[in-house]
C-alpha cells in the first residue's frame, strides 16, 4: 500500500531523548517499510528513515531556537499534506484534532490515531464537530471519555523486539522513567522507593511548564545518595538502566492513554507496580508483568513480592502482544479497511 505517516513536528522521528509519540510513529513506519509497503514520512528535517522523508520544517521544534510561532510549520505541514493527499492509499495522521478540517476535505481516506489524554471538556465539541473524522485509540480505556467518537479500532503501541533486551547484572534499584510532572506523580515514586528501603533512580525531562513543580517538590527529595536523577536518556541507554532496576515505578494520577514505559521495561523483563489508572490494567497482566496497586502502601508490600515474576516470562509476554510487527499489522488491516470502503463500486459498462 502506498501509506502517509503523519507525524507532529515538536521531536524529531525518531526523537533525541524523550517522546512518546515520535518514537512510535518512528516504529510503526520502520515495520511497514519491512513489511514492503510504499511509506511517506511527514516530519521535521532531521528525522531518521528508510521511508520517503517529507520535511516540513528544517529540524524538531523542540529545539529551533529561532522559532517564535509553533503553529505555523504545523500549518506548512498540514498544507504539504493535503497538495500529496491523492498519491496515497491512506493518510495515517498522529496530530489528534489539527487534520480534521482540511482532509475531510479530499478525497484520499484518512485516519488519526489519538495518543493524548480525551478527557478535557473543550475537546468534546472538536469530536462532535467532525463526528464522521476515523479515529483510533491506543487503549479502550482511552475512550471512555468520548462514547460516541468514530473509533475504528484500538491498536496498542509496540516496539522493535530488538531495540530493548534484557542486559546480564545485578538488579538492585528503583525506576523511575519518563516526565517530570504531578500527573506522574514522581513525588509517589519516591515515598515508595524509601518506604521500601531501596535505592531509586529517575531518568527523566523537566519541561519547561514542570519546572516550578519540579523545583519546589522534587528536587528537595533527590539526596544523590538513595534518590538519584539521572535525567533524559534515549533508547541507547534505556536497556541497561531498565535491566538493572528490580521494577519500573509507576504510581500515577492520570488516565494515561497508553504509557509506552510499560512495554519498555516489559522488553527488559523488569515489573511494573503501577497505579490502576487508564491503560494499565489493559497492558499489565497482573502478578505476571507486574503488579497493580491502588496506593502507596500497597505499592511498598508489592515490592517485597517482585522475586515472584520472572524476567523470562515477562520478556516472552512482551513478545507475545507488544511487538512492533503486531502493532503494524493491526494497522494494515484498518487501513485496507479504510481503502476499501473509500473506492467506488464496481459497475458494468455496456
Amino acid at each position: 500500500m502506498r501509506i502517509a505517516q503523519i507525524a507532529p513536528l515538536t521531536e524529531s522521528v525518531p526523537p533525541r531523548t524523550y517522546g512518546g509519540t515520535e518514537r512510535v510513529v518512528s516504529y510503526l513506519t520502520e515495520e511497514l517499510m519491512a513489511m514492503g509497503h510504499d511509506v511517506t514520512l511527514f516530519a521535521s528535517g532531521d528525522s531518521i528513515t528508510t521511508a520517503k522523508l517529507e520535511s516540513a520544517w528544517p529540524c524538531a521544534l523542540r529545539f529551533d531556537a529561532t522559532l517564535r510561532d509553533a503553529m505555523a510549520p504545523q500549518m506548512l505541514l498540514m498544507e504539504k499534506v493535503y497538495q500529496q493527499a491523492q498519491d496515497f492509499d491512506v493518510l495515517h495522521c498522529h496530530l489528534d484534532y489539527w487534520p480534521f478540517s482540511l482532509l475531510s476535505r479530499q478525497q484520499t481516506p484518512f485516519m488519526t490515531t489519538l495518543h493524548g489524554r480525551l478527557d478535557l471538556p473543550e475537546l468534546t465539541r472538536i469530536y462532535d464537530c467532525f463526528a464522521t473524522a476515523p479515529l483510533v485509540s491506543i487503549s479502550d480505556a482511552q475512550r471512555r471519555p468520548l462514547p460516541h467518537g468514530n473509533f475504528i479500532g484500538t491498536v496498542h503501541h509496540g516496539l522493535p523486539p530488538d531495540l530493548l533486551t534484557p542486559q546480564p547484572g545485578k538488579r538492585d534499584y528503583l525506576a523511575f522513567l519518563g516526565r517530570i510532572c504531578p500527573e506522574k506523580s514522581p513525588d509517589k515514586a519516591i515515598r515508595i522507593a524509601r518506604a521500601a528501603g531501596m535505592k531509586m533512580k529517575i531518568a527523566a525531562k523537566v519541561d519547561r511548564v514542570d519546572r516550578e513543580y519540579f523545583e519546589t517538590t522534587i528536587r528537595p527529595l533527590i539526596d544523590g545518595q538513595q534518590i538519584e536523577m539521572i535525567g533524559e536518556i534515549g533508547d541507547a541507554e534505556k536497556p541497561a538502566f531498565l535491566s538493572g532496576a528490580k521494577a519500573l515505578l509507576l504510581p500515577i494520577d492520570w488516565p494515561e492513554p497508553f504509557g509506552l514505559v510499560m512495554i519498555e521495561a516489559m522488553a527488559c523483563g523488569t515489573p511494573t507496580i503501577a497505579f490502576p489508572a487508564g491503560s494499565v490494567p489493559e497492558v499489565i497482566d497482573h502478578g505476571v508483568t507486574g503488579f497493580i496497586v491502588h496506593d502507596e502502601s500497597s505499592a511498598v508490600a508489592a515490592v517485597a513480592r517482585l522475586d515472584r515474576l520472572a524476567t523470562g516470562i515477562i520478556r516472552d509476554r512482551f513478545e507475545q502482544r507488544f511487538t512492533a510487527r503486531r502493532m503494524a499489522e493491526d494497522y494494515v488491516s484498518l487501513y485496507r479497511r479504510m481503502a476499501v470502503k473509500s473506492r467506488p463500486a464496481l459497475r458494468v459498462v455496456t
